[in-house]
């Protein structure tokens, strides 16, 4: 099964609590959603592997360690998981970027694909899903299944807030990825949002509401 990692940095908790405030205007949030990624982010990769290196300081040698090599990549769930991105990207500027398009029909919650853009390379690459909510895990679970069909290696998902359904739904369809959060939520309305959660991350990104 994979690993449920709840992200309880203070400073990820601090910001959190901006992001859900209703009063946050969309500058804000963008630079908030922003800057909670990269904390999570360097959560999500405290387990990349590494190697010895040896370096020379002005003063005299100095045995280090360095990132074994291992290929990342970063997948965003459009439209709001691009709020993530460039976050992810300061701690791995190497890191390849594909895109999943999806939307949620209003009437069944089903996720509907109509898009789909991966790197070259995305086969050999450990690839990290993005979203900001992880609600009924529909998008998620798509996601994921679109990645694996095309011989990828999906390994985990970051998101800002998840709820519990979405997480149960989540672990039963890929119980090899790992979920990332900074909080797991109370539940889902009959509409499929998390209680109390943010919004429409979309909307509140980008001034769409």
């Amino acid at each position: 099964m994979g690993r449920l990692v709840v992200c309880d940095h203070p400073l990820i908790q601090h910001k959190l609590t901006i992001i859900r405030d209703k009063t946050t205007n969309h500058k804000q949030f963008r630079e908030l959603v922003e800057e909670t990624a990269t904390l999570i982010g360097i959560e999500a990769t405290r387990d990349l592997p590494l190697e010895p290196k040896t370096v020379e300081t002005p003063v005299g040698r100095a045995e280090g360690r360095a990132i074994a090599g291992r290929k990342i990549g970063l997948v965003p769930i459009l439209r709001a998981g691009l709020g993530m991105v460039e976050g992810l990207l300061r701690l791995l500027p190497a890191a390849k970027v594909g895109h999943i398009g999806l939307y949620r029909d209003p009437e069944t919650l089903k996720p509907v694909q109509y898009y789909i853009s991966l790197p070259s390379d995305a086969e050999e690459r450990d690839l990290i899903v993005i979203d900001p909510m992880l609600a009924t895990g529909g998008s998620a679970i798509a996601a994921i299944s679109m990645l694996k069909e095309r011989n990828c290696r999906p390994t985990k998902m970051l998101c800002l807030i998840a709820s519990p359904e979405g997480i149960r739904a989540l672990n039963e369809a890929h119980p090899e990825v790992d979920i990332y959060t900074a909080a797991v939520d109370e539940r889902l309305d009959e509409h499929g949002y998390i209680v109390p959660g943010l919004g429409d991350a979309g909307d509140r990104l980008y001034g769409t509401e």
